[in-house]
């Protein structure tokens, strides 16, 4: 693995969850008795990662107070949004605090397993490489149809079947981060991704598991009960 940065975008507003997780942000909803965002510091840890920018908005001051500036090996700096930026925003101003060499992202209230390493790889000569999860309806989420090792076509929400999607985390190489726009808020997701998977510069690495969204109440609920279970 070259690049031992990840910046987690820990700044949502987490309007889906508040009804079960009103007093807190959505990364410190608790799952099995810890935090969330825990497991995602640990898995990166456990990853090789020896950085981490944490990009914080609503309740942010609660993040920080439980992250600190130290996890385990990893050092954690802070990308604090004033104003919402949304997340191409998010990820421009924090990628100022990265080495400038790559940078790997990922959503604050997903967790996927997978390998950094693979991904750069999928990343080689392009600007962006996806970790893409395999889910039995992505019907929530809409999907994303793969060709030859890339990402060819997003397609909308409200299909259904299996297949796959883009479960939030991702590796900007060099090249990608300087190509970022040169905006203050923008989404990520229509500025970035939409364009440059038209132009086929989206590498795509399918070599997934274990993906959970707790950004709603359903899958927050299942969250409890497979953590749970691996706590044992």
């Amino acid at each position: 693995m070259a690049v031992d940065d990840v910046l987690i975008l820990a700044g949502g507003l987490g309007t889906r969850l508040r009804s079960a997780v009103p007093d807190v942000p959505k990364p410190l909803a608790p799952v099995a008795g810890r935090p969330f965002l825990a497991y995602l510091l640990e898995r990166y840890e456990e990853a090789g990662m020896r950085r981490v920018i944490l990009a914080t908005g609503y309740l942010g001051e609660q993040v920080e107070q439980f992250v600190g500036v130290r996890w385990g090996r990893m050092d954690v700096v802070y990308s604090r949004e004033e104003t919402p930026l949304g997340t191409g925003g998010a990820i421009a101003q924090a990628a100022r605090l990265s080495s400038g060499r790559g940078l790997h992202i990922c959503n604050g209230d997903t967790y996927l397993e997978y390998s950094p390493t693979a991904l750069e790889q999928a990343a080689e000569g392009l600007p962006i490489a996806i970790a893409l999860a395999a889910v039995p309806d992505v019907g929530r989420y809409g999907a994303a149809d793969v060709e030859a090792g890339r990402v060819k076509r997003f397609r909308e929400k409200g299909g259904g079947g299996p297949g796959l999607i883009n479960a939030g985390c991702y590796f900007l190489t060099q090249q990608g981060l300087a190509a970022l726009p040169g905006l203050d808020r923008f989404s990520f997701e229509q500025e970035v991704l939409e364009p440059w998977v038209a132009r086929g510069s989206v590498g795509a690495m399918e070599d997934t598991a274990g993906f959970i969204d707790i950004g709603v109440p359903e899958d927050f609920n299942r969250a409890q009960k497979i953590f749970a279970r691996e706590e044992r």
